[in-house]
């Protein structure tokens, strides 16, 4: 009898459901992520782009000191770009147009804030999205806003 012939027939199924019990826990992880990610509110932020075009970005948002707040994961997001430029921004919230006037916090407080509200309202997906991003930068972003009189259509 040909040993490695036997050997290689044992390892393929070993090897089969190792990859098959790999593949399962990437999806579960994957679906957890966009469950923690989506699973609550998520708003839509749309902002004039340095091109003239229209950027949109979707954030968690929670509310305090009578305004909406989003966090910029990072100094160097895109929609905190187009925000430097113009601090006018489109907020898509509850199927309502609003059109909202942005401030930047300043850190070390605008950072423990934003990642305080947001562990309050998110919980647990907060701390699962803690593990795959990195926040230890970011910003957060004031929104004081009106009802949008032009309702859907540009930012500006």
């Amino acid at each position: 009898m040909d040993r490695g012939a036997h050997v290689g027939q044992d390892v393929e199924p070993s090897m089969r459901r190792v990859l098959g019990i790999a593949g399962l826990l990437v999806l579960a992880f994957a679906v957890v992520t966009l469950y923690a990610l989506e699973g609550r509110e998520v708003v839509v932020l749309r902002t004039a782009s340095v091109d003239g075009g229209e950027r949109t970005t979707r954030t968690w948002i929670a509310d305090d000191a009578g305004a909406a707040w989003v966090e910029a994961a990072t100094p160097e997001r895109p929609f905190l770009r187009d925000l430097e430029r113009d601090p006018t921004v489109r907020l898509e919230r509850d199927d309502r147009p609003l059109r909202c006037r942005t401030t930047v916090a300043a850190n070390p407080e605008g950072h423990r804030r934003i990642r305080d509200l947001l562990a309050a309202k998110y919980g647990w997906a907060d701390r699962w999205i803690a593990m795959v991003a990195d926040t230890e930068r970011s910003l957060a972003v004031r929104l004081d806003c009106e009802p949008d009189p032009d309702g859907p259509g540009r930012v500006g």
